[in-house]
């Protein structure tokens, strides 16, 4: 690996967020292929839009996660508690299992996260699997973007975040069974693909199927995956 600096704007890292299209992000880890620390840039198009998704850091190998707010201005909840986040503010959460998440207040509010075990080498957390997968969203070829969460589905088998996204592809690619099979998958193994899958235009050419119609009602399904 070379140990030359390397450097890149954000806009030629960003990408659509396939579970929130209002939603963007770069791709910081995968592109400089860092290892020891997980870091990823999430930037809100709109004002009151979620720049942060409701998550914890717990699991196997929990992680203590930092933000920094680059541009505009965030509300981050915390285990309930509110904590105001105008450009140029660092918030740091060192208990992994705390509940948290970020609303932009301002359009284009752009928050960096980085993060990783304490103790521990730093491995890719399951949601980051499939980022090469995402580049097709960018050309629309569906079928490499199935080709690719194919294999990564099967080297993966219980990722309810491929299974969601393979589910998507397929609804995309007119493969209508597949998709809501995938999609039945993906909520079974997480009941948050349930509230995703609800309102992702992704999933307009199935919509109307009575199946997705009880899949995306099960968004109090058990959680198999943290």
């Amino acid at each position: 690996m070379s140990a030359e600096p390397r450097a890149a704007h954000i806009s030629e890292l960003e990408m659509r967020d396939v579970a929130n299209h209002d939603r963007r992000w770069a791709q910081v880890r995968a592109t400089f292929g860092i290892s020891a620390f997980g870091v990823n840039v999430w930037t809100a198009e709109r004002p009151d839009q979620i720049v942060i998704n409701e998550h914890e850091e717990d699991g196997p190998r929990p992680h203590e996660e930092l933000y920094f707010v680059a541009k505009g201005h965030a509300v981050f909840t915390i285990n309930g508690d509110e904590v105001d986040a105008p450009a140029g503010t660092f918030v740091f959460v060192r208990d992994p299992a705390a509940k948290r998440k970020a609303v932009a207040k301002e359009a284009e509010t752009t928050v960096l996260a980085a993060g990783g075990p304490r103790g521990h080498a730093f491995e890719v957390r399951e949601w980051e699997r499939g980022v090469q997968a995402l580049r097709h969203w960018q050309t629309k070829d569906w079928e490499s973007a199935i080709a690719d969460l194919s294999d990564l589905h099967a080297e993966y088998p219980d990722d309810a975040m491929i299974i969601y996204n393979l589910a998507c592809a397929e609804s995309l690619a007119g493969r209508r069974e597949d998709a809501l099979g995938h999609l039945q998958q993906s909520v079974q193994l997480d009941g948050k693909f349930a509230e995703y899958a609800a309102d992702d235009s992704d999933l307009d050419a199935i919509r109307d199927d009575p199946e997705f119609s009880a899949i995306a009602g099960q968004s109090d399904a058990d959680s198999a995956t943290t």
